[in-house]
């Protein structure tokens, strides 16, 4: 397939230079269905990307736009901060039903604004409300969002320089294998914690990713998410899980922690969770940690009503019976088998691969590979974009919903992407 680029003048004289993902792909989308993506020029495109992990279950699937369509149709609710409605009963209850009970999680839930900083942002303001201090761990390539509460506690360096002030009450911490493994889990941390000329002040909570997405696919073991739970609990500190990305089934299970089996204090959610790619946002914590006054977190956009009919529709369809979980896992193990035979044709020189469920990044020695790995791959039909603090990650994530024969042919266009960029 040959592609040509597109006269985009309208967006090149119009829309500021901030924009980015539109330079990796000259393309003008037009119409988008399952696991594909078309452009007004009739060529087909195979998602790798998946909106960063905002649809999980494909682009306008068909059973949460039945769904849609037919609460728009009679007039449903669209916008309403955080009144009662019926569509967010509906979706409260499947929550409860679908996802919480059976996983025995005791969580309450907050509508904060409908993206994943502001879940971010209302998870450190009430830790710091809790604990009365402001200081809170993060880790070494985090990415926790793009606000200031949000950046300070985020390890890229070209983002955060991007806030234009000093991003304060933030300490970052070696994420599991920083020293590749010459240096206990968690000693540094914890001498800094217990000595009292470390200068490290005593933190409300320390916030982590279970599998750090834009920090180029480094995946926590699931003893060391253990450890990390048990030192905050020596240390009174709370912990946050990040699952933005890696929940809604991402990795496997609905919540990316349950593989490690620890409960954290405090867990975002965004992204897939209303299903559709439609922007909504969880907070959820434990009860006793439910100290807000009324209206102390707000936001005129929290009550996205069409978001909570897709969301429970998607919770109704793919998670009662646990079927989503076992497919995500079994076409983890067709990408893995794809990518180790990648390594192995390039003679294992050079390149490496990480992952866990549909979430998966290979990483290059020589770094501006990954970012033409992902040119060609555009090239050939297939939407791949990279991570890691030097976008050296060739990072996948395809929907959840993928068949194993468009998971196959992606991979082959991987594959081929690699070979023709040696």
């Amino acid at each position: 397939m040959t592609i040509t680029p597109p006269a985009l003048s309208v967006f090149e004289t119009l829309e500021s230079e901030v924009r980015s993902y539109c330079r990796g792909w000259p393309a003008v989308f037009d119409r988008a269905q399952g696991s594909h993506l078309h452009d007004e020029d009739g060529h087909t495109y195979l998602d790798f990307f998946a909106g960063a992990g905002s649809l999980n279950y494909g682009h306008n699937n068909p059973v949460l736009k039945r769904a849609l369509i037919d609460y728009i149709e009679r007039d449903g609710i669209t916008h309403g901060l955080d009144m009662a409605t019926t569509a967010k009963r509906a979706f409260l209850e499947s929550f409860q039903n679908v996802i919480l009970r059976p996983r025995d999680l005791p969580y309450k839930v907050m509508f904060p604004g409908p993206t994943g900083t502001n879940a971010v942002e209302s998870a450190l303001k009430l830790a710091r409300k809790v604990k009365g201090r402001e200081a809170i761990v993060s880790f070494t390539n985090a990415f926790h969002g793009m606000s200031l509460g949000s950046l300070a506690v985020t390890g890229n360096a070209f983002k955060r320089a991007g806030a234009g002030i000093p991003l304060v009450h933030g300490t970052p911490m070696p994420f599991d294998n920083y020293f590749d493994g010459q240096v206990p889990d968690f000693l540094w941390f914890e001498r800094l914690l217990d000595d009292q000329g470390s200068g490290l002040n005593k933190p409300a909570a320390v916030i982590v990713e279970t599998v750090q997405g834009e920090g180029g696919i480094n995946v926590a073991r699931a003893e060391w998410l253990r450890a990390l739970q048990e030192l905050c609990h020596r240390q009174d500190m709370l912990l946050i899980v990040d699952d933005i990305q890696m929940g809604c089934g991402r990795t496997g299970g609905f919540f990316s922690f349950e593989e490690a089996g620890i409960v954290p204090d405090i867990v975002t959610v965004s992204k897939s969770i209303s299903g559709y790619g439609l922007p909504l946002a969880l907070t959820l914590f434990k009860p006793e940690l439910d100290i807000w006054e009324p209206g102390e977190h707000n936001g005129t956009f929290r009550g996205n009503n069409p978001a909570f009919v897709t969301a429970a529709a998607a919770l109704n369809t793919y998670w009662a019976d646990g079927q989503m979980e076992k497919q995500t896992i079994a076409r983890g193990e067709q990408v893995e088998r794809a990518l180790l035979a990648i390594v192995d044709e390039m003679g294992g020189e050079g390149v490496s691969f990480r992952g866990r469920g549909l979430v998966w990044g290979m990483e290059f020695d020589d770094k501006p590979r990954a970012s033409a790995v992902c040119a060609r791959a555009f090239e050939l039909g297939l939407l791949l974009e990279t991570s890691g603090p030097e976008s050296e990650v060739v990072k996948l994530l395809p929907p959840l919903t993928i068949s194993s024969d468009e998971l196959d042919e992606g991979l082959r266009i991987l594959a081929r992407s690699v070979r023709e960029t040696a």
